[in-house]
């Protein structure tokens, strides 16, 4: 682990010699896999990160409206058959979250579009069984602090860091990424051909998994 940890600050070292942005970029952790069957393994998790990434915007699909998050109530469903309308919601939330009991509902007047996005309400974390303050502001606060691994394709691209962090929490953030990843491949570490760095606006460095 300490061969990685020096391959990352040496990225980061090289990645941060490019020429500044007029807005704080995101930096991804690209994890290219091999000799992996992504149908057969599917990988669809989140993982609890030391250093937030970023406040991801969250509607919640609930009964009674509640102040500590966007609201879409039950009764609002109906407008959502217009396909403008419901576009416009599904982009304008990173994360959406519901009362178990709508769930059903939710299913029917959302699916289509939350759907292949992965943005539908899951178990892991989005399902509400008890809804009062406590539990929605816990489980914004584990939302905020969580990042997602989710395999599409070969390469998993995750949103891991912002440039104005500090080195260490970014390395910190990876590691732990990284870690929880590799208990989730059939393979261990022979699944990764290897893991890339990239600001917003840079081209990727590479690093080679030893």
């Amino acid at each position: 682990m300490t061969e990685l940890k020096d391959d990352l600050k040496k990225a980061l070292e090289e990645l941060r010699k490019n020429k500044e942005r007029k807005f704080e970029q995101t930096l991804d952790l690209i994890v290219n896999l091999q000799k992996y069957d992504l149908k057969k393994n599917p990988v669809n998790t989140f993982v609890s990160v030391p250093h937030k990434v970023k406040d991801k915007k969250i509607a919640a699909f609930l009964e009674v409206e509640n102040k500590n998050v966007d609201t879409i109530t039950e009764s609002d469903f109906r407008k959502y058959s217009d396909k403008k309308t419901l576009k416009k919601v599904v982009e304008k939330y990173d994360f959406f979250i519901a009362e178990a009991k709508l769930m059903p509902k939710v299913a029917t007047v959302f699916g289509r579009a939350l759907g292949p996005l992965g943005k539908m309400p899951s178990p892991q974390l989005g399902i509400l069984m008890d809804v009062n303050d406590k539990a929605i502001l816990e489980i914004k606060k584990k939302i905020n602090s969580s990042v997602r691994i989710r395999t599409k394709e070969a390469s998993i691209k995750i949103p891991i860091g912002k440039q104005s962090m500090k080195d260490e929490e970014i390395i910190e953030n990876i590691e732990i990424v990284y870690n929880a990843l590799l208990k989730l491949l059939t393979r261990n570490k022979e699944n990764i051909k290897n893991i890339q760095l990239k600001f917003t606006m840079t081209k990727p460095v590479k690093i080679k998994i030893r």
